[in-house]
């Protein structure tokens, strides 16, 4: 597959307690990339044939992302890339975007702990952190089809284009649609329709990326804030969790969420939910929008993918509950219910409405009931 430059960051100052020294994000993309399990067996023949088969259906998309949400950022998306990646790769992003996300609330947290950390200390809990950060992301590797990164641009040194960057994980793109056995050509389009779809609601939406880096800001200050606050309530999560996997239940959210207790940190997680439901319904009604005549065999994928979930073993359900990506998964339902309901009552250019401002964004209520949003916007 196509691998990204490096983009390790600089390392931080001889005998300085740094905020890039907390989280070692070098080790957390190394350690994905060892503990990533591998991928399918390919030969250099199939894996060039994959690459420039993904790089033509993520173009070949976006004339009916445009056609099917009918805006118009969709005819130009030079500030933006695609690229093919691997699963090694795509860890390395992610901790680019994470470090982008994380760095003010880390900087804020370390000034208001100026000297009770030292560099010693710092590094031992950075390579920690690092650590666990990529078992986490050795997981996630495997899984993600595709994924929009609007925060590229502003990792430190970055050369991406200043709107961000698509990744197409071919190895689990290939390994999903034959475990499915799907048509190949016509699989790779359905991905890239929904993963396009996102990339033209950044460019829809230019303010976008800063309104949610202010939001993911404000949600990881106050997770933040008290470090021994939550390192109490993280031992107190897992072992909920714990408990609730020995007793043979199902966690209803993910263990990651019983960390919060503050009414602002309730309110931080509840508007980044509703943002990010409807972004991931939006792409998910533009992806079964489509119907025989763009993907010839889209009833068969639809049917096949939403069955996949039902065979999953017992670790992979734990990590899942443990990480909520379970309630992520019924981001993609909520939300697209959200953007069926607004589309029937006023149409796709009444629901457009929504990418204008961040006064436009449905709050988590709405997401469930798009009747009040249809009132609080006068439609």
């Amino acid at each position: 597959m196509v691998r990204m430059e490096s983009t390790a960051g600089p390392a931080s100052a001889a005998g300085q307690t740094s905020a890039q020294s907390l989280i070692n994000w070098e080790l957390a993309a190394s350690a994905a990339a060892r503990l990533a399990p591998p991928g399918p067996s390919l030969n250099a023949r199939e894996i060039g044939d994959a690459v420039d088969q993904l790089r033509a259906a993520a173009d070949a998309s976006v004339p009916h992302v445009h056609h099917i949400t009918r805006l118009e950022a969709a005819r130009d998306l030079r500030d933006s890339s695609v690229l093919v990646v691997d699963r090694a790769s795509w860890s390395r992003a992610n901790t680019q975007s994470f470090a982008v996300m994380l760095k003010p609330a880390i900087e804020r947290m370390m000034a208001n702990r100026k000297g009770t950390i030292s560099p010693g200390a710092a590094s031992v809990s950075g390579a920690i952190t690092g650590s666990q950060l990529g078992a986490v992301l050795a997981f996630l590797s495997s899984k993600v089809l595709g994924q929009y990164d609007p925060f590229a641009a502003l990792a430190e040194g970055s050369t991406a284009p200043s709107g961000g960057r698509l990744l197409l994980v071919a190895p689990n793109i290939i390994s999903v649609e034959r475990e499915l056995n799907v048509t190949p050509a016509d699989f790779r389009l359905w991905v890239c329709l929904h993963e396009q779809t996102h990339r033209v609601q950044f460019a829809a939406a230019p303010w976008l990326r800063h309104h949610m880096l202010n939001e993911i800001d404000n949600l990881s200050s106050h997770l933040l804030g008290n470090v021994d606050s939550l390192m109490e309530r993280a031992s107190a999560a897992a072992r909920s969790l714990k408990d609730r996997t020995a007793s043979g239940s199902t966690p209803s959210r993910g263990a990651i969420l019983d960390l919060l207790q503050s009414p602002e940190e309730k309110a931080a997680l509840s508007h980044l939910t509703a943002v990010m439901s409807l972004l991931e319904g939006h792409a998910n009604v533009v992806m079964d929008a489509v119907d025989a005549s763009i993907v010839p065999s889209v009833k068969t994928i639809r049917q096949r993918f939403n069955d996949r979930g039902q065979d999953r073993g017992v670790i992979e359900k734990f990590i899942r509950s443990l990480l909520g990506l379970d309630a992520k998964m019924r981001q993609y339902t909520d939300g697209a219910k959200f953007v069926r309901a607004v589309v029937e009552v006023v149409g796709m250019d009444g629901f457009n409405r929504v990418w204008d401002s961040a006064g436009n964004l449905p709050t988590e209520p709405e997401i469930h009931d798009a009747k009040i949003w249809l009132n609080r916007m006068g439609l």
